[in-house]
């Protein structure tokens, strides 16, 4: 079994971050991850019928004791969507999700936070992973105005407890996203990022820490501190000059004071609100200060939200627009554990669990990128009558079309002849469509 011509140039780039024989075990792996039903080691070599082609460990050896850089890995995978250098700023997506695990023994878990079976008024725990991942948020051709976020980088958070006992260096989700963007932001210092997440990456740890060629965009909670700018003044004595003007208000009162009505497309809603900006200086990052807005619409059941953007060219409408694109990271976490099992990894050492399980992210990124390349031109869209509000392909619809691509090229291949050849083919796809 082998993927489609057309998906296997994609991962040419990436011959050059990693060795010859890690590089030839690549097709074969990427192969079992589409097609497997469970995403193993051993369930992807049944998968891509590669038992016998060389030895199992062969498969192994790329997760557990090769030499390759995942940091490398994700910026090749960069390169491949990186937008032309006329286009707008790009748009990392931050944010960070929790991976289900059970045992003891493996490497970095921990009790996390699970968001999927938690509610408003309970919290429910989960032993596992979690892991930091930044992705490029763009629009893609075939879906309008839709938000893609695209993972490239990957971090696994260690409990401070977990790297206390190992012996490494403990840092806070706030801070490996910092890392990422760096390095992200380091190797194009002639872009313009646009750094997106979640109030947990827009604070102290994170707003002074980022490089000057990316402005962040996040949330602001509606009691937050603001202060004005710093007044100079001749002073005889000494001592460090003032980095903080003096305490405003905050963004609680905004929209009812001197405010303007405008209708921000916030997560797909255009609801009349009552928007009110200013520009202040946060506590945690006073050298840069952002544009804050407040929007709280009259009607629709929302709550007051504020957002802050250190961007001097941003509009009251563009903050909370651009905020919301950030949601298409979480559509990119549920696509990658609920159809190319990003939880299902069985690794237990420190190599196998930081690089088998984030395979799965690269992974959708080359999935939705051939769709938008080449996949688009061979979808057809099921006959579903009772579905009628379905416009764009969804990512269990692309995926199916790139297992049916490849099930079509090996069948053609074997040169059927005769008058069932078409109902064989026929029946093969439709199969590999409802097993998709």
């Amino acid at each position: 079994m082998s993927l489609v011509p057309s998906f296997a140039e994609l991962p040419q780039p990436l011959s050059c971050v990693t060795t010859t024989p890690t590089f030839n075990s690549f097709p074969g792996v990427l192969t079992g991850w589409v097609f497997a039903r469970r995403r193993t080691v051993t369930g992807m070599i049944l998968a891509a019928e590669a038992v016998g082609a060389k030895h199992h460990s062969a498969y192994h050896r790329p997760f557990a004791t090769a030499r390759r850089s995942l940091d490398e890995l994700g910026l090749a995978v960069f390169a491949l969507i990186l937008p032309p250098p006329n286009d707008a700023s790009i748009l990392p997506g931050i944010d960070d999700t929790p991976a289900r695990k059970r045992g003891l023994k493996i490497f970095g878990v921990g009790m996390r936070h699970g968001p999927p079976l938690s509610t408003r008024k309970t919290a429910i725990m989960n032993w596992g992973h979690c892991r930091v991942v930044p992705g490029v948020v763009i629009k893609l051709p075939f879906c309008g105005d839709r938000f893609f976020c695209l993972p490239v980088l990957f971090r696994l958070y260690v409990p401070k407890k977990t790297a206390g006992k190992k012996g490494l260096a403990c840092h806070a989700k706030p801070e490996l996203a910092v890392q990422m963007v760096q390095l992200l932001c380091g190797g194009f210092n002639d872009r313009r990022f646009h750094a997106i997440g979640d109030s947990a990456y827009g604070g102290k740890s994170v707003l002074p820490n980022l490089p000057r060629n990316c402005d962040p965009t996040s949330r602001l909670t509606m009691d937050a501190r603001l202060y004005g700018a710093p007044v100079t003044r001749k002073s005889r004595k000494g001592g460090r000059p003032r980095k903080r003007g003096v305490r405003l208000p905050t963004p609680e009162p905004m929209p009812k004071d001197r405010c303007r009505c405008l209708t921000p497309d916030v997560y797909g809603r255009r609801d009349k609100s009552r928007v009110g900006e200013c520009v202040a200086r946060r506590y945690a990052g006073p050298n840069r200060p952002p544009k804050i807005v407040a929007v709280e619409p009259p009607t629709g059941g929302r709550k007051p939200q504020a957002f802050f953007s250190t961007c001097p060219d941003d509009s009251a409408q563009t903050r909370p627009s651009r905020f919301a694109a950030r949601w298409s990271i979480e559509v990119a976490y549920h696509d990658a554990k609920g159809h190319l099992g990003f939880e299902e990894p069985q690794g237990w050492t420190k190599r196998a669990v930081r690089r088998t399980a984030p395979v799965a992210m690269p992974l959708y990124t080359r999935v939705v990128l051939w769709f938008s390349r080449a996949g688009r031109r061979h979808y057809a869209p099921p006959d579903r009558p009772w579905y009628i509000g379905k416009t764009h392909a969804s990512f269990a619809d692309r995926l199916a079309t790139l297992r049916c691509q490849s099930v079509e090229k090996q069948v053609l291949s074997m040169q059927l002849h005769g008058r069932g050849s078409r109902n064989v083919l026929k029946t093969l796809m439709h199969v590999v469509r409802q097993a998709a």
